[in-house]
């Protein structure tokens, strides 16, 4: 099943479980719906299994949306209790679509209990109070932990799975792996094929000198290495940073919000609360950024650091020079942040556990399987780079490749589901198709006039929008990074592209100039042009550090939105 068949199929309004190899484009798929549920007036709670899923997302876990926490069973006080808490009844309430990401990592008891908690607070009997419920993930990708050698049940195992009996969506395309015998590798390890027609390419793959494929470990030094332990990312890790010489800079992380949900977005926040880094030391993103040129999974080296900021200056595997600056993890619920966390969206990145790699593409990695210990993790390590010329491997064991024999035989259910799914649809006509396309978004209080749907820009007004009517308010600098909590260069950002954008003017933004800077303008003005650069470095540089990046910030603002007059 492609996207666009999928998505067609999710505007329906019907239960989905959406499907697929690594690579298939399972985010991409969900981040579409998103963005047209809220174009039509709609906001989904957005939530997913683990921390670290979330901040992919830009949602919460399912335990802290749904207000059950670390628990997999409830009492009838629990569940009395969590009915009576306001917050909780307001969130409920009011979902129409739910969205619950990784869900291979969620056993079916807490399925069921999330189950529980919206049907006691919608008061209906349907299957989690009769809400849309779109249940995204692998189960060839990591299984739910089990504690204490306990057997704990598959989420499609979970009576309410079996009851609400969700519309299964299979992407078949493949977005992440071009390289063909990687792509049959990887299939015939789902399929639990005999290895040993492929075993040829591992092994051309190995590191060692005794090995098929030569090549040292000081050869792939900084790659990202991968492994089934924390002790062994963590020592390697401080090890190589300990051996860089060199002045080290000190990144700590800035919060706001409520605890518990801080605590959540730090868990799953790739970066640490205090990162430290020197030049040279081997990172990687943790965060996208389009327009900066780096995706979380982005790899490369510290070559230096921006004077004043003291942002990190990244060269990466392509040959791009990025200045890395802060970015910001948030939980949202009706477009409105409801806890937010700031750091340096970098982590270092000679080494990194298998579980924290799920949902990353990478260029290049060196794994050492050797130490697997659970089904799926060999299957997810292989997965996060795109071909086999990326992969360098020091080893595996017996297990590395084994999947669980009970996803071998649901996951062949599941294709059979998809492909009948996917003939009953092809069998409707247009009319029909937006016909049930639109009686879903008025029966979740949607609205079919893009124009009149309000919670459609209420994400934007979170962002530039909210930063745009403070200036148009005429606002200062400091009222602005008061009010929106922010600091200086983030809102400073927020204008340049707004001025990109032409929603803002010369004439909007003069205002923001004491006489200091008006008097320098012209100076700032000739030193970007004598450069012949937009970037600040180079003009920082050659004005002597007289001027702030702030200061030369917003003189390019006020530069750019003059020249973009004239045009």
């Amino acid at each position: 099943m492609t996207q666009n068949q999928a998505l067609t199929i999710l505007k329906t309004g019907a239960n989905v479980f959406l499907t697929g190899e690594p690579g298939a484009g399972k985010t991409h798929s969900i981040n579409t719906f998103v963005e047209y549920l809220r174009q039509h007036g709609i906001e989904p709670a957005i939530t997913a299994s683990t921390g670290i899923a979330a901040t992919h997302i830009h949602g919460q876990t399912i335990h802290s949306w749904s207000g059950i926490g670390i628990r997999k069973f409830l009492s009838p006080y629990d569940l009395d209790k969590l009915a009576s808490t306001e917050y909780l009844v307001r969130r409920i309430q009011k979902t129409k679509v739910l969205i619950i990401d990784e869900i291979s990592m969620i056993d079916g008891f807490t399925l069921d209990s999330v189950d529980a908690v919206c049907r006691t607070i919608k008061q209906k009997e349907e299957p989690f109070g009769g809400m849309q419920v779109v249940l995204v993930g692998d189960f060839f990708q990591l299984p739910p932990i089990a504690r204490n050698g306990e057997t704990v049940p598959f989420a499609f195992e979970s009576q309410v799975w079996k009851k609400m009996k969700p519309l299964v969506c299979y992407l078949t395309e493949q977005h992440r792996q071009s390289d063909q015998n990687f792509l049959t590798l990887l299939s015939a390890i789902r399929r639990n094929e005999n290895m040993e027609d492929h075993m040829i390419h591992l092994q051309r793959r190995m590191v060692g000198e005794d090995q098929g494929f030569q090549l040292t470990y000081e050869e792939t030094e900084n790659m990202t290495k991968l492994f089934a332990h924390n002790a062994d990312v963590d020592s390697i890790n401080t090890a190589a940073l300990h051996n860089i010489d060199g002045m080290m800079n000190t990144y700590t992380m800035y919060s706001k919000g409520s605890e518990s949900m801080v605590a959540s977005l730090k868990k799953g926040c790739l970066s640490p609360e205090r990162l430290d880094l020197k030049v040279g030391a081997v990172v990687m993103c943790t965060k996208n950024n389009i327009q900066k040129g780096f995706v979380n999974g982005t790899t490369g080296t510290v070559i230096r650091f921006e004077p004043g900021t003291k942002y990190p200056i990244i060269h990466t595997k392509d040959g791009e020079e990025i200045t890395i600056e802060p970015m910001d993890w948030s939980i949202e619920e009706d477009g409105k942040v409801k806890a937010s966390i700031s750091q340096i969206p970098l982590r270092l990145a000679w080494a990194i556990t298998i579980h924290k790699s799920q949902g990353l593409s990478l260029d290049t990695a060196l794994m050492d399987l050797r130490q697997v210990f659970e089904y799926g993790q060999g299957y997810v390590a292989l997965s996060r780079v795109r071909t086999l010329d990326g992969l360098y491997l020091a080893g595996w064991n017996e297990q590395t490749f084994q999947v669980h024999p009970r996803i071998l035989q649901q996951d062949r259910q599941f294709i059979e589901q998809s492909e009948v799914v996917q003939s009953t649809f092809a069998k409707l006509d247009t009319e029909q198709v937006e016909g049930m396309h639109k009686n879903f978004v008025l029966a979740s209080g949607g609205t079919m006039d893009k124009k009149k749907a309000k919670l459609g820009t209420i994400q934007k007004k979170d962002t530039l929008e909210l930063t745009h009517e403070l200036i148009m308010e005429k606002k200062s600098l400091k009222e602005i990074t008061k009010e929106r909590k922010l600091i200086m260069a983030t809102v400073l950002d927020h204008i340049e592209k707004l001025v990109i954008l032409k929603r803002l003017t010369v004439e909007n933004i003069s205002y923001l100039m004491d006489t200091k800077l008006e008097k320098a303008l012209p100076v700032i003005a000739q030193a970007f042009n004598q450069c012949e650069t937009a970037l600040l470095s180079p003009v920082y540089n050659y004005l002597d550090g007289k001027y702030t990046f702030d200061t030369l910030r917003l003189a390019r603002a006020i530069i750019n939105a003059r020249n973009t007059k004239t045009k």
